[in-house]
């Protein structure tokens, strides 16, 4: 691609190697200044899709509003920003910010006096941006609506005509969207010029590198489930997903009194309590973030290392967005997803007929393989730690107890006691087995401690050009 020596060495420093199918075909056509819409689901890379044409275009000697982003959710916004600001890292003098409620709206208005050339907002905060004169839009070259199906949903479709409104006729417009409705398409017809159609398939929905599985258990096991899961597999950091901000209460309060670091995230939450959240997720000392589905947009945390279906999403989309927050940047992940149900088997297998994959039905972790995964843990520190230098003090001390008579035998059987207790003693989890059989499509329970076997295929965006002309503004 034709990208300035500076904006390449950023792609490179953020680890990026090759393009994904969004931004092989997303990104050539908007070099080139057509106006696109990008068919694909959060995970799949749309950022970069957009954002290096964006930095690639943007001019710092010309101190003004050049490129507007519209996310649905503020979460969403500053992770676009950041994102933005990594590849704009090499290119002095870009400056961008991002506009969302929840914050002093005084300081945003200090950093566009200042001069800003990339503004990524949400449309509530953009209008009130434009009511006091705080923005404009003069100058604008490129708008992208991001998640534009998400922002309709939340009822913002007035807000965005307004904005696109009010803005230069001869521009670039980008329209990223999971779904196409009609009102996604009448958007298209009336404010872009003959868009490129670039759809990423739905054999692509699910990452190829996040094992899928699901669990068949009484509802009054889920908790357990997630402390046994997350022991069994050794994972650090997880998200947990429900369908309602009483359950994502209820369900940290839940692993919290089971001794795990667990923090909600919803909607009743103002912005300085969900920075806080996040930022301990990201940091520690959280290692289980519950969440609900909107709250859960714009997360972005590449160390993720499982993703939970506490409820299953009524909406096969939610599914995609949901797991496409493990298995980031290159990564492996799991997702877990708990039926407890006819109903909710309905709704996995209408997930597997839209995402095409298959989810692997596995039984609980038992007691026992929790020990074992434990001891397994433990046998590759000591592999790692026998081919570094041990401090030569610890040789003193073991040869200190040798000779009071403690054989080498004994005093390492006795550190593996203290290190590794015996197995935990409890209930099983059992696995529901209706009609005697071991799953209810009749499939055989897999056990979990096998080679991961991923889903989903990989492919080029396929490009498709809608006939209609922009009708202008009005």
């Amino acid at each position: 691609m034709d990208l300035s020596p500076e904006l390449k060495e950023a792609i490179k420093k953020m680890g990026f190697e090759k393009p994904s199918p969004i931004q092989s075909g997303t990104i050539p056509l908007l070099l080139d200044g057509r106006d696109v819409i990008g068919q694909a689901q959060t995970g799949t890379g749309k950022t970069a899709a957009f954002g290096i044409p964006m930095i690639q275009a943007a001019e710092a000697d010309e101190r003004s509003i050049q490129s507007v982003v519209l996310c649905p959710t503020r979460e969403l916004a500053i992770q676009v920003s950041e994102e933005l600001k990594k590849l704009a890292s090499g290119k002095k003098g870009i400056r961008i910010l991002p506009v969302y409620g929840g914050e002093s709206i005084q300081i945003q208005l200090k950093a566009l006096k200042r001069g800003v050339h990339v503004v990524v907002g949400t449309p509530g905060r953009v209008m009130d941006h434009m009511k006091r004169g705080t923005i404009k839009f003069d100058k604008v070259r490129i708008v992208v609506l991001d998640e534009a199906d998400e922002m309709l949903n939340m009822g913002f479709l007035e807000d965005i005509e307004h904005i696109l409104s009010s803005m230069p006729e001869h521009r670039q417009t980008v329209l990223f969207s999971a779904t196409m409705p009609s009102p996604i398409l009448k958007i298209a017809e009336r404010f872009q010029d003959s868009p490129e159609l670039i759809k990423v398939t739905k054999e692509e929905l699910t990452g190829s590198n996040i094992s899928q599985y699901f669990y068949d258990i009484n509802a009054g096991d889920k908790v357990r489930l997630i402390d046994r899961t997350m022991k069994a597999y050794g994972h650090q950091l997880a998200i947990v997903f429900c369908n309602t901000r009483v359950q994502v209460d209820n369900v940290a309060a839940a692993l919290t009194q089971m001794g795990i670091q667990a923090a909600a995230i919803h909607g009743d939450l103002n912005q300085s309590q969900r920075n806080k959240v996040l930022s301990s997720f990201k940091s520690g000392p959280v290692s289980v973030l519950v969440a609900t589905d909107v709250a859960a947009r714009g997360l972005d945390v590449n160390n993720v290392d499982a993703v939970f279906n506490y409820d299953i999403p009524h909406d096969p989309e939610y599914y995609v967005h949901r797991i496409g927050r493990t298995g980031r940047a290159g990564k492996t992940g799991q997702s877990f997803s708990f039926v407890s149900g006819s109903n909710d088997y309905r709704k996995l297998k209408r997930i597997e007929a839209y995402a095409k994959v298959a989810i692997e039905r596995i039984d609980a972790p038992s007691l026992q393989e929790i020990y074992d995964q434990r001891k397994q843990n433990l046998f590759f520190k000591l592999e790692k730690l026998r081919d570094e230098n041990i401090p030569e003090i610890y040789f003193r001390i073991m040869d200190e107890f040798i000779e009071k008579g403690i054989s080498s035998r004994q005093l390492n059987a006795a550190l593996l006691s203290v290190i590794l207790p015996e197995p935990d003693k409890g209930d099983e989890i059992p696995t529901r087995k209706p009609g005697g059989k071991s799953s209810r499509d009749g499939r055989p329970s897999k056990r979990k401690f096998r080679e991961k076997r991923p889903f989903g295929n990989s492919g080029k965006g396929k490009a498709k050009k809608f006939p209609f002309k922009r009708k202008g503004n009005r």
